[in-house]
């Protein structure tokens, strides 16, 4: 080659540099190590474990589905045959008792049966006028809240997600549990999966341990979304306090952990009440934590739904709110429907 100072002009006869470092990196290679055949085998066959895996792993997810949605028609099946719409009485009663003017939380009743009123005045006192109409007008209005509820809770979620029907395979138990005894868990679901400051406020005025839902937008510094959670449910407190005054502070002095009855509960509280506030500490933390990962609204809903200290299994009805990440102020919902429309807005934003 001739080399100038601005560089070189090949001459005729001159391998290309390209073509040089072709030869270069040819020999370097060469003098590399080359892997054994044992050593490619192993790396094959540690390739091919990946989907291997993910199908075994798809294959057991199926298999718990279709037992679960069996287990759950038999449940459903004995519910519908033996106790049909059995929790409606005590929300029928707690309505008849403020039409009546008798107390929201009377004193002497059975906490292991499905008469007795654990939750805030809200349901008693929305229901009033629909208990006026009788126990089976009301118990047929309310069992049509609950499926409404559920369908809606379907659309939610998606019914084309995979990942939804093998969840509510795997969930068949409760889920068959909640729908045909007719459990306010069924509602306050669809309202935790909505995921909003009014929606968890709702929930909490249903059953109280929704409330910790907040501690996602606290972990993710969301302090709009957090305060208008506590100004929902400030107002619904007060509309409770303003149209059942005696019921509403009744229920922090009536409702407590004296209150579990002989049921088939599944909290740690059973075990020891200092068991349960540690794996309760220790689940607030870790909502904390993982609060700004994908994991970290199926963390709260978990919390949310794991915590109380009676926990039957119809309740487990509430992990449904899981699978979907409710929508953030500012931020693009994942899960949502793409159109045309949205898709151009998303790209030139």
């Amino acid at each position: 080659m001739n080399r100038r100072p601005g560089g070189y002009v090949p001459r005729d006869g001159d391998l290309p540099v390209y073509e040089l470092h072709t030869e270069v990196w040819d020999e370097e290679l060469a003098a590399l190590p080359q892997p054994s055949q044992a050593e490619r085998a192993v790396a094959a066959a540690r390739a091919s474990a990946g989907p291997q895996l993910r199908h075994a792993a798809d294959l057991a997810l199926f298999a718990l589905a279709v037992i679960g949605a069996i287990a759950g028609a038999i449940v459903g099946f004995q519910h519908l045959t033996g106790d049909p719409l059995a929790d409606t009485v005590a929300y029928f009663e707690a309505s008849n008792r403020l039409n009546h003017g008798q107390p929201l939380y009377p004193s002497g009743v059975d906490p292991s049966t499905n008469e007795i009123y654990l939750y805030p005045p809200l349901l008693a006192v929305v229901m009033r006028p629909v208990a006026l109409l009788g126990y089976e007008f009301y118990a047929l209005v309310w069992e049509a809240i609950v499926i409404v509820s559920f369908v809606a809770l379907l659309r939610y979620l998606g019914v084309r997600r995979r990942a939804v029907w093998l969840a509510i395979g795997i969930l068949g138990v409760p889920i068959a549990w909640a729908l045909t005894v007719a459990q306010a868990h069924v509602p306050m679901t669809y309202l935790i999966a909505l995921g909003q400051p009014w929606s968890v406020a709702l929930a909490a005025n249903l059953k109280l341990f929704p409330a910790l839902l907040a501690l996602w937008w606290l972990g993710r510094r969301d302090y709009e979304s957090l305060l208008a959670f506590l100004a929902w449910a400030a107002l619904l407190g007060l509309g409770q306090l303003l149209l059942e005054r005696q019921g509403t502070l009744a229920f922090f002095g009536s409702v407590g952990l004296d209150q579990l009855g002989e049921v088939r509960n599944f909290s740690p509280f059973v075990l020891h009440p200092a068991l349960w506030v540690g794996l309760l500490a220790a689940g607030a933390l870790a909502v904390l934590a993982l609060a700004r990962t994908r994991w970290g609204w199926p963390a709260a809903v978990a919390l949310a739904t794991l915590a109380p200290p009676r926990l039957l299994v119809y309740m487990l009805t509430s992990l449904l709110a899981a699978l979907r990440q409710p929508k953030v102020a500012g931020v693009a919902d994942p899960d949502a429907d793409w159109d045309v429309a949205s898709v151009f807005s998303r790209s030139v934003r």
